[in-house]
């Protein structure tokens, strides 16, 4: 089993940045990919970035291309999601999961932390 912690969120106006953090433990070497993913009210979760646990990035929702980056700390197993220029349309709890190879489904959600940008 996988756990998950996300950490980073908070109250940012519009243009800041945010640096969320989503911490692994466990049986990480059982990781194939990690995914960020976000939900607003009312609206379905939704795909934000990607990487592969050894460290290539698997793409960005268009939303937030050229805008948000991810990264992974080796010796932490943690995962950054680096968001730049925030629209108040970012605002949403984000959430971390994992999968164990390339046709899975992920899983092992993190408790998720909420983003919240103000115009």
């Amino acid at each position: 089993q996988v756990q998950l912690v996300e950490s980073g969120g908070g109250l940012v106006q519009a243009g800041d940045s945010l640096r969320l953090s989503c911490a692994a433990s466990g049986r990480t070497i059982s990781i194939y990919a990690l995914g960020w993913f976000r939900q607003a009210p009312g609206k379905e979760r939704e795909f934000v970035a990607g990487i592969l646990w050894v460290g290539r990035t698997l793409g960005f929702a268009d939303s937030v291309k050229g805008r948000f980056t991810i990264s992974k700390d080796n010796a932490k197993n943690t995962v950054h999601l680096q968001m730049n220029g925030l629209k108040p349309e970012d605002t949403a709890i984000y959430y971390c999961a994992v999968k164990a190879n390339a046709g899975g489904d992920f899983g092992s959600w993190g408790q998720g932390t909420q983003v919240t940008v103000s115009s």
